[in-house]
């Protein structure tokens, strides 16, 4: 059988050492030997001896978004085998983390991670509840994190001389030890359609940077009742 479908670049090939890699642009794989946790719904594809058991918000906590009030659910993955992890065919990246590190990322960009890695869920400083996404997660210690962004990643620096303003809708994450507050930009939302609109920024301030992505998220429709 031939065809362009089998071409080498997509082939899967073998893992040469536990935890994580990029299969490609748009999936992670996972050499699970031990255990990991992943982003409830993501996998794609597994091989081996695993199991899938989804973590209640007791046990893995939920990466929670702000203003809808939904929860990103947790799943750990236990054993020995490989899966594979994706959502939606966004871009996927592996983040590696050294003891004393510290990033802060928005729940609905998280993928997978270690379990060596420590995540706390917080609301961002001065966001209160206004805008979306402003239930972050901040990961610390030493490990690995699989992160996925709608669109290429745009890396912006941040310093104390030159603060920057993102919308909540957009942001992935950011340095943990940058300073967040709510910047009201009134004469920005009047220039929309009918005054409304980004009237609300989140401001960050320090040494760091910030990832946004080019795309704003998607309105989430109500449940029928």
């Amino acid at each position: 059988m031939n065809s362009d479908l089998f071409a080498p670049e997509n082939m899967t090939k073998p893992a040469t050492e536990p935890g994580m890699t990029l299969e490609n642009a748009k999936s992670i794989k996972y050499a699970v030997n031990g255990e990991c946790y992943a982003r409830q719904g993501a996998m794609i594809a597994f091989r081996g001896n695993l199991q899938f058991e989804v973590k209640g918000q007791g046990v893995g906590k939920f990466l929670k978004r702000a203003f809808t009030g939904e929860g990103l659910a947790l799943m750990s993955v236990r054993g020995q085998g490989e899966a594979w992890f994706a959502h939606e065919a966004a871009n996927c990246f592996v983040i590696s983390l050294d003891q004393g590190d510290a990033i802060t990322i928005n729940g609905r960009n998280v993928l997978c991670f270690d379990t060596t890695l420590e995540y706390e869920i917080k609301v961002v400083k001065g966001a209160g509840m206004v805008g979306g996404g402003l239930f972050n997660s901040v990961f610390t210690g030493h490990g690995r994190l699989g992160v996925i962004c709608e669109g290429n990643p745009i890396i912006i620096p941040v310093s104390p001389q030159s603060p920057v303003y993102v919308d909540t809708d957009a942001v992935v994450g950011w340095s943990a030890h940058l300073e967040t507050s709510v910047h009201r930009s009134q004469s920005f939302g009047s220039m929309l359609r009918g005054g409304s609109g980004e009237a609300v920024q989140l401001m960050l301030q320090g040494d760091g940077f910030v990832i946004v992505r080019p795309s704003e998220a998607k309105p989430v429709q109500p449940a029928a009742h």
